[in-house]
């Protein structure tokens, strides 16, 4: 099969994926998820291995497993003040932990009761979820969902000074896939973008908060 023949299959098959499930480049260890930043930001992390002093701490950040969600978020590396896109390998320990004090950012009435006690939970987590759409090569909308976490407060430090294993810019590789894309070379931006195989978290971990989703 030549990488025309490539081009005119499915960018990703829909094989009864789940509405709510968490796809990721990871190991036994480590997750890696996507930010994307200045590129003052962006290459002084990149070249240190952590977050340079500029990077704030006071403010929620939101970190994405799914890189072609981020590159919809980024458009490609093109959108202001978002120029670079960093890999960001972090302890799958970390990750968990970060799930486990998760809130879902929206009120769903018939879990949390009324908005008051949503807004008490929401205040109390020093993490959110977001589930999004996932989008294709040609950032379409897809029918299912991938996830966004949210770090605030107490996640932002440790995110920052405890779960980071490796920084890596991978903007050049945003650039080369999207270049495809542009070409219609699909099978080549395919073969070009990060493996996110479904992610499986510890026992009981993500019940609470695929169940609010739904």
């Amino acid at each position: 099969m030549n990488d025309r023949t490539a081009d005119r299959l499915p960018e990703r098959p829909e094989q009864q994926e789940p509405k709510f499930r968490i796809r990721a480049l990871h190991t036994e260890d480590t997750v890696t998820v996507y930010q994307a930043y200045r590129p003052q930001i962006g290459n002084a992390a990149a070249r240190a291995g952590r977050f340079p002093t500029s990077w704030s701490r006071e403010r929620m950040t939101w970190i994405k497993p799914s890189f072609l969600w981020m590159m919809y978020r980024c458009g490609w590396a093109t959108k202001e003040g978002q120029e670079t896109v960093l890999a960001v390998e972090i302890t799958r320990d970390g990750f968990e932990w970060a799930l486990r004090h998760a809130c879902l950012s929206h009120f769903v009435p018939e879990l949390h009761g009324d908005q008051a006690a949503w807004k008490q939970q929401l205040r109390r987590s020093p993490a959110r979820v977001q589930w999004d759409p996932e989008r294709d090569l040609h950032l379409n909308p897809l029918p299912h969902r991938s996830l966004q976490l949210g770090l605030a407060g107490e996640a932002t430090v440790r995110y920052a000074d405890e779960w980071i294993v490796r920084i890596e810019d991978v903007t050049p590789l945003a650039r080369e896939i999207h270049a495809h894309v542009r070409a219609g070379e699909l099978g080549r931006a395919k073969a070009l973008l990060p493996v996110e195989r479904p992610y499986e978290a510890g026992e009981g971990v993500l019940v609470r908060l695929r169940t609010q989703a739904g």
